[in-house]
Order: structure tokens, then C-alpha cells, then sequence
């Protein structure tokens, strides 16, 4: 709010394309019993928040409607609380008429976390252990009760993968294995409350008449790891187990039972939400539109950006009973500092991510060969010195990859939809197959490896985060060919 969001975000905007807007749920992190009215969040017809520090407290949440006081929910199921907050909102929404936007954002199946008073004394060095197993109704304990974590290649793997503190991660031994199960079961058990949510809310749409003439759209903020990578219950890593989440979407024009695999992000929400309300695109968008529609799918495959940016500040903290068990010996309860910039790039014949961390340490891997990311094809690495990407040796690969995470590590607007854009301010290049042409080589080259770290910090720091400015082909390099003109 401090840097003027209040007045220029998607419910502002939605409003002016003429529609009402409704909001319950978690709104953001640090919204509290103390600052909810300072001030209060704008944009939205009707509300009812979730405040800290209660919101992912189970049985102790607290919510606040509108302008009214907090109201405290102690000994009350708080994914059932939010439910009917949920449909009283839809009532309103359906009272006043289309359209309108509803968004219901529930904490479960977040771990149960309770706050002691005293907390800010204690230099947040217990975090891991307040973040307990989430808590199920009581009519949904009895369920799944033979479900475990499943054991995929990268479940607690005999060979680590990853760098930094991960690579130093022990084998879990099997009373840390039987604890991750029991939490896995349980952020099934709880996410049967949302499930019932989903179900009641399509009903009244439908029972209002109006089902199919509304998108419905269902994700999340992140994904989880649990015994993947020898991990614990936690979420702030690039692996694919937390940053591959749920996008499913219904409504007029969406083919039935139709699975994309075009690349999508967070940042493409916002754009979505409007080009549905038939409000414009802004240039200061740094996502695009997702594809709804048959006609714009198949447009998408060959035209659609193929990158997602993937970055994180900050410690990675473990949730539950046990923490960080690392090369010291020592269980370290509050994690250790997990800031990297990474890329995942999906086009024709190559799937990849690729990431930089504080450290300076990197990671490379073939998610085709590699879909549970555990051989890091880095040279760094020496696993694999002779691997190529489209036929083409891993260094010269890398140039372009390490380009593209220059630009879009610090990119606005436009340019981080079209990365390529800056480098090849021409449009010659519009992905990877297209960088990987023998003439840019040189280019490339001069670009070399340019995105590093001074230190690991806490946050968001740019003077500590290495070079900003990306070179631009034709004006930092000019080709052979330009010069003999």
C-alpha cells in the first residue's frame, strides 16, 4: 500500500470495467487485527478478510467484513466459516446482478499455525516448529487413511540433487518419512473443505441460472514439497514440485476436458480476469492474457511466450514436527537463505530449468530426461560434459539461457512477455531454437555468463543482485554482415 497498490490494482480496475467485486479469504501477508483499517483495502463491493495472525490458525481465525470491527472465530472450523462468508458474498453478488468477480481464498490446506505473544522476542528462530500439520474437519479425519507421499524418483533419493543448502540435505530416516505421510494425509483431509466449497458455490450458480455464463477458475500460490529432494514439508524451492500448480478453468467457450501445456504464471492472472471483464490491456502488465478459447490454444502453441521467471528472497522455511537436519550436524529450525533467480523454458524439443543462486552456485536440468530434477546437467555440476540441448553443446546453450535470465530477472511491462525482444530488438528471435542459430554465436558470447550475486540477502536488494543491463544485438555487438554494409 506504501507504494500506492491501494489505488491501482485488479478490484480498482475491475470496477471501472462495471464490475462488482467481492473478496474473501487471505488478502495478503502482514494484513492484521492492528493495521486493517490503515487503510482499508479498496476496491471491492463487499469483503470479509482473513487477518493475521490468525489466518492459518484452524480453529482460531479471525475475519473483518467490510468497515466493521474484527470478529474473532475461536473453537469454529475456520475453512467452515469461510465457506459461508463465501456464499453470503455470492448472494449479495447474485442480488445486485452481473456481473460480477468473486474470489474466495482459503488458507487450507496451509499448515496450522499459532503465534505465541511473545514471538517477536524470540528472533524467529522457532518458525519451522509453529508451522504444525494442517488441521481436517472432523468429518473428513477418518479419510485416506492408507495414503502416503508418493514415491517417486525424487522421493528421499539415494543420489541428491539440487546446490546450495539442498545438496547437503541426509537421507530422511524412517521416523521422519512416517511424520512427512501423516502430513501429506492431512493436507488431504483439509483440503476436503475446499473441495465441498467448489462444489456448493457451482450449484448455486447453477441454481441461479447463470453456470455457463460464468468462468470459474481454480489454482493456488504455490505448490509443496514433502520427502521430495529429502525435503521437508515446505514451499519456497524451484523444483517443480512447488512451482508447477493447478490452473483449471470453466466457462463460455472453454473446451470440455481440454489439458494445454502452453506456459502460464501468476502474472497472467490479472491480464485473464480483464480481457474476460472486456476491459483493456495495460502496457505495465508483466503477463499476458492465458488462452481460453480452441482457436486462441492452438494459436498459443506457436506463438505464446515460452518462459516462466522463477525467484525467491529469502530463508526457506521447514514446516512441521522436525527441521533442517544439514552438514553441521545440527537441525536448524529456521532454514537457511534459499534466494536464487531461475527460468523455466518449455518450447519444441526442449524443456528446461535453469537457476542461479546467492551463492552463486547454478542449476541445469532436462526436465524430458530429468522429469524429477535430479541430475543438474550444469558443467558446474560434471555430471554430464558432453550433454547438448537441440543438438547444440551445453556451453553455448547456456549463453542464451544466461541472457534471458539477465533480462527477465529485472524486466517490466512488455518486456518480460517478449524477453527476447531486448536483446533482439530486430524480432528475428523469439525463443530459444531461434538464439541457438550459429550466427548469434559471437553475440552470445560476448553476453557470457553476466547474471550473478555480490551476497545472499534477506530480500529484494538490486545493488547486491549483479549486472542489470542486457547487451542489444546490433547496437553493443554488430554482426559482420551490418559492419561490411
Amino acid at each position: 500500500m506504501s507504494q500506492g497498490f491501494n489505488e491501482a490494482y485488479l478490484p480498482i480496475w475491475l470496477q471501472e470495467a462495471g464490475y462488482n467485486t467481492f473478496y474473501t479469504g487471505k488478502l495478503f501477508n502482514a494484513h492484521t487485527v492492528d493495521n486493517y483499517h490503515s487503510p482499508y483495502p479498496a476496491g471491492w463491493t463487499s469483503s470479509d478478510f482473513l487477518l493475521d495472525p490468525y489466518t492459518y490458525n484452524y480453529r482460531n481465525a479471525t475475519t473483518q467484513r467490510n468497515r466493521d470491527p474484527p470478529v474473532s472465530w475461536e473453537g469454529h472450523y475456520s475453512t467452515d466459516v469461510l465457506a459461508q462468508k463465501a456464499y453470503g458474498l455470492l448472494d449479495e453478488a447474485l442480488e445486485l446482478g452481473d456481473p460480477f468477480f468473486l474470489t474466495i481464498a482459503t488458507s487450507a490446506p496451509h499448515s496450522d499455525v499459532t503465534i505465541p505473544e511473545n514471538f517477536g522476542q524470540q528472533a524467529h528462530r522457532d518458525m519451522g516448529s509453529l508451522m504444525a500439520a494442517p488441521i481436517p474437519a472432523e468429518r473428513h479425519k477418518h479419510l485416506f487413511q492408507d495414503v502416503k507421499v508418493p514415491r517417486t524418483a525424487s522421493f528421499n533419493p539415494e543420489k541428491q540433487g539440487g546446490v546450495s543448502w539442498v545438496k547437503d540435505l541426509p537421507l530422511l530416516n524412517q521416523t521422519v518419512i512416517d511424520y512427512n505421510d501423516f502430513f501429506y494425509r492431512s493436507r488431504l483431509q483439509a483440503l476436503q473443505a475446499v473441495d465441498e466449497i467448489v462444489e456448493e458455490v457451482v450449484e448455486r450458480l447453477e441454481k441461479a441460472g447463470i453456470a455457463d455464463n460464468t468462468y470459474v477458475i481454480y489454482s493456488t500460490d504455490n505448490g509443496f514439497h514433502i520427502s521430495q529432494h529429502r525435503l521437508p514439508p515446505g514451499k519456497e524451492c524451484g523444483f517443480e514440485e512447488d512451482i508447477n500448480i493447478p490452473l483449471i478453468i470453466r466457462g463460455p467457450g472453454v473446451p470440455r476436458g481440454e489439458v494445454s501445456d502452453v506456459v502460464t504464471a501468476h502474472v497472467d492472472l490479472a491480464p485473464t480476469f480483464l480481457k474476460i471483464a472486456g476491459a483493456s490491456h495495460r502496457v505495465d502488465f508483466d503477463g499476458s492474457p492465458i488462452p481460453l478459447h480452441t482457436a486462441d490454444l492452438l494459436k498459443a502453441v506457436e506463438e505464446r511466450q515460452e518462459h516462466v521467471n522463477v525467484e525467491f528472497w529469502g530463508r526457506a522455511i521447514p514446516e512441521g514436527a522436525f527441521g533442517f537436519s544439514l552438514d553441521d550436524g545440527k537441525v536448524v529450525d529456521f532454514g537457511r537463505n534459499n534466494t536464487y533467480k531461475g527460468l523455466r523454458v518449455v518450447g519444441q524439443g526442449y524443456n528446461l530449468y535453469y537457476s542461479v543462486w546467492c551463492t552463486n552456485e547454478h542449476e541445469l536440468y532436462d526436465l524430458d530426461d530429468d522429469p524429477y530434477q535430479l541430475n543438474n546437467i550444469h558443467p558446474s555440476a560434471q555430471s554430464v560434459p558432453t550433454y547438448r540441448i537441440l543438438g547444440v553443446d551445453l556451453g553455448r546453450a547456456l549463453q542464451r539461457l544466461d541472457a534471458l535470465l539477465l533480462v527477465t530477472k529485472s524486466c517490466k511491462g512488455r518486456t518480460c512477455v517478449e524477453p527476447w525482444s531486448v536483446l533482439h530488438p530486430d524480432g528475428a528471435v523469439r525463443t530459444l531454437r531461434d538464439a541457438l542459430q550459429r550466427k548469434y554465436d559471437d553475440f552470445y558470447a560476448l553476453v557470457g555468463e553476466r547474471v550473478s550475486f555480490e551476497r545472499c540477502e534477506l530480500g529484494y536488494i538490486r545493488e547486491v543482485e549483479g549486472e542489470q543491463r542486457a547487451p542489444v544485438y546490433g547496437v553493443d555487438y554488430i554482426p559482420e554482415t551490418l559492419a561490411e554494409l
